[in-house]
């Protein structure tokens, strides 16, 4: 080497041993390594530390080594300003030869380097201690780093889940839910086990949870062996899939616990409500039995439905639901006040379709007479109601619909001929040698009738006789 190279090397390896210090300075006050140091260990972590935790004392082992050779290093280079040929050479077997003593075996698997025996101590270059030396750096700082990141993400949260979980479990406390009487207890409980093994796990073997990610190593092509060791990050996740699924279940039971809160706040009103149904349809089915005898007295040949009683089953179940109320058994509640309230509109709903049923041939008369009353005023506006025969079929249907008992069938029949008699048919064109007559209407029975030349002066509408014998 010439003294150029020389002193460059020496400069160079002088920066590396300064950043390898820094970094196992760094690593030695490493708040993981510490935890480590403390904790105690079970499963992987275990393993794995049983290893890396004597690296730092290798790793300080082999930076004095470094340090010495760098120093002889420097004396050589530092008894003349210009060395000779035999310092150079001095220089060189110390700077890139085989020129430091460690002991052998001193690889972070434990192993003979490239298949050699073990032995006892063995000469290696600066190079190859710098190598060495990122090797076991690498080693501790995985399993520190990775011990420490999963201590700083996953305790603390477990420690808020956990007195989440106490908070809701008091909430199911207040609304009756309790371990062996409902299953929303019994989930809290095994949530509750469930987190503090996690717990326990976590403390104990933190490298359980961690999962490295895998990527190709990478190799510095120019710069210092000992950026590897300035620049070691570990990339990896924290694997929180357990915690997570906890999480959610504490989620899924707090919101049932809130709806049971939700109930206890609202079944008063509730069942109030289901109450009002059941009254509405009482009197419903009170109105359905007035209108059936009705139609029994005043109309005829109709079969009338019976009318069903009241749902004394409903409120049985309805007294069951105000017990349960009292006793504070929300969550048996709730299931029983859904279906009171389904059951309590279909009830409703039933008194309401009874009613129409039962009704039907009332409507079928009150329509039959409002159509009479449509026709007579039509009647009156095209001024036949003098014509006889329109009289007489008035009077007929009226008198079938205001009779009682009242025959249906016939009442219909009897309004669709007095329609037939008022309705207008249009004047019949005039044919060859035929004139046409003015005011010439057909009655709807193939009869012409002549419209009267005098005017009638009796009110619109107006028939005689009629009376109504229904009331």
């Amino acid at each position: 080497m010439s003294r150029e190279e020389v002193d460059r090397a020496l400069a160079r390896l002088g920066a590396e041993r300064d950043a390898v210090e820094a970094a196992l300075l760094d690593l030695q006050d490493h708040p993981g390594r510490r935890l480590l140091e403390g904790a105690a260990l079970t499963g992987r972590t275990r393993e794995r530390w049983s290893v890396a935790g004597q690296g730092l004392s290798v790793l300080w082992s082999l930076f004095d080594r470094y340090s010495e050779a760098l120093a002889s290093a420097r004396a050589v280079r530092s008894r003349r300003n210009r060395p000779g040929s035999a310092e150079l050479a001095e220089l060189g077997e110390l700077l890139g030869g085989a020129s430091v003593t460690v002991s052998g075996g001193q690889l972070p698997d434990g192993g003979a380097r490239l298949g050699a025996p073990a032995r006892l101590v063995e000469r290696i270059s600066l190079a190859d201690l710098l190598e060495r030396m990122n090797a076991w750096y690498a080693t501790v700082l995985e399993v520190v780093a990775a011990a420490d990141a999963v201590w700083s993400a996953l305790p603390a949260r477990i420690d808020l889940l956990l007195a989440e979980l106490h908070r809701v479990q008091m909430l199911a406390l207040s609304v009756g839910v309790r371990p062996g009487g409902h299953p929303l207890a019994d989930d809290l409980a095994e949530l509750a086990g469930d987190l503090a093994a996690q717990r326990t796990e976590v403390v104990a073997d933190p490298l359980a949870l961690w999962r490295p990610a895998r990527v190709p190593a990478q190799r510095a092509e120019d710069g210092p062996a000992a950026a590897a060791m300035t620049a070691g990050t570990v990339s990896g996740v924290v694997d929180t899939a357990r915690f997570d699924r906890a999480g959610r279940a504490l989620d899924d039971v707090r919101v049932e616990l809130e709806g049971l809160l939700r109930l206890r706040d609202e079944s008063h009103e509730r069942l109030q409500q289901v109450a009002d149904l059941l009254q509405r349809a009482d009197a419903t089915l009170a109105e359905a039995r007035r209108a059936r005898g009705e139609v029994l007295a005043k109309i005829a040949a109709t079969e009338v439905p019976a009318v069903p009683g009241p749902a004394s089953a409903l409120r049985e179940r309805i007294g069951q639901a105000v017990e349960l109320q009292h006793g504070g058994q929300w969550y048996r509640l709730g299931p029983l006040l859904d279906a009171l309230e389904d059951a309590a509109a279909k009830e409703l709903a039933r008194a309401r379709s009874s009613l129409t049923e039962v009704a039907q041939p009332l409507a079928v008369r009150a329509e039959l007479r409002g159509r009479l009353e449509a026709y007579k005023a039509m009647a009156a506006r095209l001024r036949i109601t003098e014509d006889p025969e329109v009289v007489e079929r008035f009077e007929k249907a009226r008198w079938l619909l205001w009779s009682a008992p009242c025959d249906l069938r016939a009442a219909a029949e009897a309004v669709a001929r007095f329609q037939q008699a008022v309705r207008p048919v249009p004047a019949l064109p005039a044919g060859p040698g035929i004139a046409a007559g003015p005011g010439v209407t057909d009655g709807g029975n193939g009869q012409d009738h002549q419209a009267p030349a005098v005017q009638d002066t009796r009110p619109a509408g107006e028939f005689e006789g009629g009376g109504d014998s229904d009331g």
